[in-house]
């Protein structure tokens, strides 16, 4: 666990499922209370899954989910972010950076190269807290729904 500012970053627990069922209602999935506890678990128990919590006073201010992936062509693995969100109360108090700045740390830490992640054309706000980090625009992305 580290500490920034009363700011701990800490793997989240099924106990936090309501805070982070909230983060993910503002990035546009509503409706994971059903399942987000058993989801969590599932992902803080993967071997190639890490999620931290970003917490003040135990209430949940932000989250980043890393997925790891073996790359076949590479030598180093590669490191995605599949959610990241801050709360709208806590942003511009360098939340997102700090649990940003951790995930490069981990990512190194497994031997990856890169860290990837999607984010939609609409999250203009976020698209430059990205800039900021030092990622750069890949602009084409396809996915196929299997639903």
């Amino acid at each position: 666990m580290e500490t920034t500012q009363r700011i701990e970053i800490r793997t989240p627990t099924v106990a936090d499922s309501a805070a982070i069922a909230r983060l993910l209602a503002t990035l546009g999935y509503p409706g994971t209370a059903p399942f987000i506890e058993r989801r969590i678990a599932q992902l803080i128990s993967h071997p190639d899954e890490v999620m931290l919590a970003a917490t003040r006073d135990d209430a949940v201010l932000g989250i980043i989910s890393l997925h790891f992936i073996p790359q076949l062509a590479l030598a180093g693995d590669f490191c995605r972010i599949s959610y990241f969100c801050v709360s709208e109360d806590a942003r511009g108090e360098g939340v997102g950076a700090l649990l940003e700045g951790r995930a490069v740390e981990i990512a190194r830490e497994r031997g990856c190269d890169r860290i990837e992640l999607h984010c939609h054309a609409r999250r203009v706000d976020a698209h430059r807290f990205y800039l900021r980090q030092g990622y750069e625009d890949s602009p084409k992305y396809f996915f196929k729904s299997l639903a």
